[in-house]
């Protein structure tokens, strides 16, 4: 059915991806995107097969008018690049888009610190709680240890250990001028 529409409606070339649109790997869109010219429609049969959500539809949308391109739609006949028209409405959705994307912003950023002032934090808990950090030190002080040994008995990586305590090299540069 789609093909058929998209013969019936003079497309010259037809580019087919088998994986769904929401994934990022589509190696026939890449081509297509390679193969199109200033000058070009490209048309699809719904607009939903294009973009992933609406922000990414409007980010291929505006870098396909970048390079003079039209986009058209047979579905959605509201989205028409090569008319003014066409323009406009996709225009609008853009600014939905970002209207959109302020408000999470917004809500994220208030229950942020709406959690702050409950005393939550968020992330994970850290590995090198106050008592193992006391064991690593020891251990690193009595000087009969390698790093991955210490590592190994408080079940981090040598990387965890070096930020956590403190060595002769850190002791150093912090008295350095």
């Amino acid at each position: 059915m789609q093909l058929d529409a998209l013969s019936a409606a003079g497309c010259l070339k037809v580019y087919t991806d088998t994986a769904t649109g929401t994934k990022a790997d589509r190696p026939q869109w890449i081509r297509c995107q390679e193969d199109l010219r200033p000058g070009d429609t490209l048309v699809i049969w719904k607009i939903d097969r294009l973009g992933r959500n609406l922000r990414d539809l409007i980010d291929i949308v505006t870098t396909l008018e970048g390079r003079e391109v039209g986009v058209q739609s047979l579905t959605n006949g509201i989205v028409d690049t090569t008319t003014a028209h066409g323009k406009l409405v996709f225009g609008m959705f853009a600014l939905m888009a970002d209207y959109e994307a302020a408000l999470i912003r917004e809500r994220t950023t208030a229950g942020l610190l709406a959690a702050r002032s409950r005393g939550r934090h968020g992330g994970r808990k850290p590995k090198m709680t106050p008592e193992l950090i006391g064991k690593a030190q020891r251990m690193y002080n009595a000087r009969q240890f390698t790093m991955a040994e210490i590592a190994t008995s408080c079940a981090v990586t040598p990387m965890t250990i070096y930020r956590h305590i403190r060595t002769d090299r850190t002791a150093q540069r912090s008295t350095d001028p």
